[in-house]
């Protein structure tokens, strides 16, 4: 069942549904207006209670209790906000996450959500379709989920406007984008790989009426992406290149191309990857998830820019066809690249995708990609790297990441490192040193976009994650979906102030 939100105006104390929860800001919790109303019906219980668990409205700090029969709801939960101040949207779809996740994790089916502020909307109704998520497709019996949470009942008694009507709509689809992403990592690789995730693209073609352009492995061939067609030729299932285009109408300001690593499977090929952790890399698509959730999104906000997706699909396999070290491939760009370790597949894939991209003549590329252990080792699991020469890009890129709440750090694009990547018998070697890995990956790619203005982001620890933390849950995350949408409203005359 559809996930319904809608604002009500009843009283916090009568709501009839299965569960409250109470966004509580840090501070006068003794004079927070539903608190004292709650605290009335429950004889005085619930600020002493308060005081008693040391309960300070501190950022997803939370309260549960049961308030057996007192009020009509049949559970309680105290939300902590933090200061009103720091009240932003980023953090506000958190705790909305929080209060959706919670509300599932306790088999709720109805929720009321009290909040002391009127909300943003969007950021709510983003942050609670956030929350509602779970992966349960190959559930099957006890292991089905017995309840969903389908009716979120928001208790505004200020005038609902038709504009916070439809932001609460948009929200949702906005969450709903996010999660076909996410849906996109979960998935196993013997269920979602190159063809299939073709066939996704071809579904969101058909659903938002987007341009679709998909090659297929003679296709590859004869485009002349080498490298690309090289990193597949090991695996069973075909590769494939997906260029989606959504175009506004009348003239787009900007055309913004963001590209994606599609290797649905990442063996290491011929240089095998370690048995402990290899189920993992069945994420190792998730740049391509999160392009192809951004155009999900883009399918419902229609910014005024055009945007293009492109993403190079493979698996890296090491059967008695896979590519090899020492081999050296030519390349869409016409340079050639020496094979070094044939676990750096993805910048290759990448490489023949930027240089494809950069021919679509763009005002930005922005790649996404799962790209190296060395930016896990430098940033951890829960922030991605992002690199670009242009300052005042990188800024835009840095606000645009702020304001949703994931976090990114900017990385030096150092050149002096650069002299890693030179080879002895072709233009360049895929890798270099183990020092600095992800620096050096990135200035691979750098050759292929030529004087494009480009942000690449290496991604590879927080598009999965395990365990559940703010609007992220526990696997696929859908990261940075949300970012890569703020920046094409950013670079959009129609950007909704929700946003």
């Amino acid at each position: 069942m559809p996930l319904s939100l809608q604002f009500s105006a009843a009283h916090a104390a009568s709501v009839g549904v299965d569960a409250l929860v109470v966004g509580v800001l840090a501070g006068d919790i003794a004079n927070d207006m539903v608190l004292r109303e709650l605290d009335g019906a429950l004889n005085g219980a619930l600020l002493k209670l308060v005081k008693a668990q040391e309960f300070q409205g501190k950022p997803e700090q939370t309260l549960e209790l049961t308030p057996l029969g007192h009020i009509k709801a049949s559970r309680l939960l105290l939300l902590g906000l933090g200061n009103e101040a720091d009240l932003t949207n980023a953090r506000l779809r958190a705790v909305a996450a929080v209060a959706a996740r919670w509300a599932q994790g306790c088999q709720v089916a109805r929720l009321a959500f009290a909040l002391p502020t009127v909300p943003d909307a969007r950021a709510l109704a983003e942050g609670i379709g956030l929350g509602v998520y779970r992966f349960s497709k190959y559930f099957t019996g006890d292991r089905q989920p017995k309840t969903e949470l389908n009716e979120v009942l928001l208790l505004n008694r200020q005038r609902v406007t038709p504009q916070l009507k439809r932001q609460l709509k948009l929200g949702l689809a906005v969450a709903e984008a996010v999660a076909l992403a996410r849906d996109a990592v979960n998935e196993p690789p013997n269920e979602f790989y190159p063809e299939t995730m073709a066939e996704l693209a071809r579904k969101l073609a058909k659903q938002y009426k987007f341009k679709l352009k998909v090659l297929d492995k003679p296709g590859i061939q004869r485009a002349g992406m080498k490298l690309h067609y090289a990193v597949a030729q090991g695996s069973a299932h075909e590769p494939r290149f997906i260029h989606l285009t959504y175009t506004p109408p009348g003239r787009p300001k900007k055309k913004l191309v963001f590209v994606g690593k599609g290797l649905t499977f990442d063996s290491g090929g011929l240089c095998i990857k370690p048995a402990p952790g290899m189920g993992e890399m069945k994420s190792d698509m998730g740049g391509a998830a999160a392009v192809l959730g951004l155009m999900k999104a883009v399918g419902e906000v229609k910014p005024d820019v055009e945007v293009h997706c492109v993403i190079g699909a493979a698996e890296n396999m090491p059967d008695a066809a896979a590519y090899r070290p020492g081999d050296i491939f030519g390349s869409l760009d016409g340079k050639s690249v020496e094979i070094i370790n044939t676990d750096a597949e993805g910048r290759l894939v990448l490489a023949d995708a930027l240089a494809y991209a950069r021919r679509l003549k763009p005002s930005l590329i922005v790649d996404a990609a799962t790209l190296t252990g060395a930016c896990l080792v430098a940033l951890g699991k829960t922030c991605s790297a992002y690199y670009s020469a242009d300052d005042e890009l990188a800024e835009r890129f840095a606000v645009a990441a702020k304001e949703v709440g994931e976090n990114f750090w900017r990385m030096p694009l150092l050149d002096e490192l650069g002299d890693q990547l030179k080879s002895d018998v072709a233009d360049l070697k895929h890798t270099g040193d183990r020092w600095g890995g992800s620096i050096t990956a990135a200035l691979f790619l750098r050759e292929f976009v030529g004087d494009v203005p480009w942000i690449h982001c290496d991604i590879a620890g927080a598009v999965l994650a395990d365990r559940a933390q703010g609007y992220y849950p526990k696997g696929g995350t859908g990261h940075p979906v949300l970012t890569f949408l703020r920046l094409v409203e950013a670079f959009s005359g129609k950007v909704d102030a929700s946003a």
